[in-house]
Order: structure tokens, then sequence, then C-alpha cells
């Protein structure tokens, strides 16, 4: 087991466990569909997806409703949520834990990060890099904070806690065979379909295709 992070334990603890409580709701529910239908509109059939940092599931809950038979599987560190996105999925589907700790046993034709790097130590990013790229077995989608270059911002009033930066950028220097299928904004401010002014993109191995 690695040595957990001081990022880890923010998330893994109360504040972990008080964000899960804020993330829920049917407009954050119906706003996840939208976006994952534009952001996926490239992938063509998508039949298995492991998430990273799943929180309880509104991720994977509105895949479920664009891809019915999708097998899911999911790792999340804070265990409130964890029980949540259990309920979701089945606990056998979900590993509780540090994702730096996580040996998937398979390959997904999608692997989802969503609103997770920015969170990570920047020194561990190489390994999730890694760890994605190997998890995956045709697409990778990260969504996240985009900044052409590293910077770290204040997060709810704590320090080191958010970091901005061009995550695919760097995992497309890192696996260079990797292929930029799509990519896009979602504003906090569409009247449709609003997000956390995430950008995102949508990667393939062209192998496999």
């Amino acid at each position: 087991m690695s040595e957990q992070t001081p990022q880890e334990a923010f998330w893994a603890g109360e504040f972990g466990t008080e964000y899960t409580a804020r993330n829920a709701g049917e407009g954050l529910a119906a706003s996840n569909v939208r976006f994952f239908a534009r952001a996926l509109a490239a992938a063509g059939a998508v039949t298995s997806c492991l998430e990273l940092g799943a929180n309880r599931g509104m991720n994977l809950s509105a895949l479920r409703v664009l891809f019915p038979r999708m097998a899911m599987q999911a790792v999340e560190i804070n265990p409130d949520a964890a029980h949540s996105l259990s309920a979701l999925i089945g606990p056998a589907n979900v590993y509780t834990g540090s994702l730096f700790d996580f040996r998937p046993a398979d390959t997904f034709d999608l692997v989802l990060v969503k609103g997770v790097l920015i969170h990570l130590h920047p020194d561990r990013l190489p390994e999730t890099y890694d760890a994605i790229y190997r998890a995956s077995r045709r697409l990778v989608l990260i969504a996240e904070y985009y900044n052409p270059t590293p910077v770290s911002v204040p997060y709810r009033g704590h320090a080191d806690r958010l970091f901005k930066r061009d995550f695919a950028g760097e995992l497309l220097d890192r696996h260079p065979d990797l292929v930029l299928r799509d990519y896009g904004f979602a504003y906090r401010r569409d009247p449709a379909a609003p997000q956390d002014d995430i950008t995102w993109f949508l990667l393939e191995k062209p192998a496999t295709r």
C-alpha cells in the first residue's frame, strides 16, 4: 500500500464526505447525461467503463442511461462515497482505497477521469497517467480544469488541494500512440447542461480501432 498523500487524506476524510452529500440531485443527473452524450459522441459502442475517483456514482448513473448494458467498475477513496457507489454498481465492482494501489484484473473500453486529476499531488501524475493508459482497452475520457501551464489554486479555503494544468496533453506526450478524437468545454452557465467549467478530451488507442 502506498503512503497516503495529504490530498488523499483530505478526500478520504470529512471534507470528502461533505462533498459526497452535496454531489447529488436531479439537475446534476440530467446535466451529466447531456454532458456524456456530447463527450462520447465520437466513441461508438462502449461496453465497459472504469472510473477513477467515482465518488457516489453520478457519472456512472449518467453513463448507464446512455449505455444500459455497460459493465462498470470504479475506484473511490472516501468510504461514505464508496458505500453509495456500491449500491449503484455492486460492491464487487468498487475498489475502496487509493487509485495508486488499484490493480485492475482487466482492461476497459473506456477509462473515465472527471474532476479527479486536479486534486492529485502533481508528483503522482506520471504514475496516474500510466495507470490510465494500461487500464484502457480503447478510450480515455479526461474532464478537468484546464490551464496551459501548471498552477495551484486555493480550493474552498485550502491550499495545495487543486491544481490546473494540461492533463490530456501530458498524457498524450507520455503515451504518444494515443490519438485525440474529440474535445470540448462545458460551461457552468450552459442553460441545458451546466458543468463546472471543465474541458474534456476523448483519447483513443488507434491500434485497437
